[in-house]
């Protein structure tokens, strides 16, 4: 059995996607870390908030915070698959 890291992802969603559509897209990533093994999920919807400066031409953008464990696989797909999805307009991952 590998060793789960703690770690928090931090992505910022575009404006125009509903709550619906938002709840979705967190649920879908929600299933990936499961899918891939991962433990202890705390996601947070932080809201939407004004950017401090432009990103990709947006002022303000929905903020969403994933706490998890898991191994080195399992950022390597979650961020992969918020590269592919235009939705998202910058995530972060660090260990803590």
């Amino acid at each position: 059995m590998t060793k789960l890291n703690s770690y928090e992802t931090l992505y910022i969603v575009k404006p125009e996607l509903t709550e619906d559509s938002l709840a979705k897209l967190i649920e879908s990533y929600q299933g990936l870390l499961l899918e891939r093994g991962a433990k202890n999920i705390i996601t947070q919807n932080r809201g939407r908030r004004t950017l401090k400066y432009m990103i990709k031409k947006y002022k303000d953008a929905h903020y969403v915070q994933m706490n998890y464990e898991g191994n080195g696989e399992v950022i390597q797909l979650l961020e992969r698959a918020m590269k592919i999805n235009e939705s998202i307009v910058r995530f972060l991952t660090t260990a803590i």
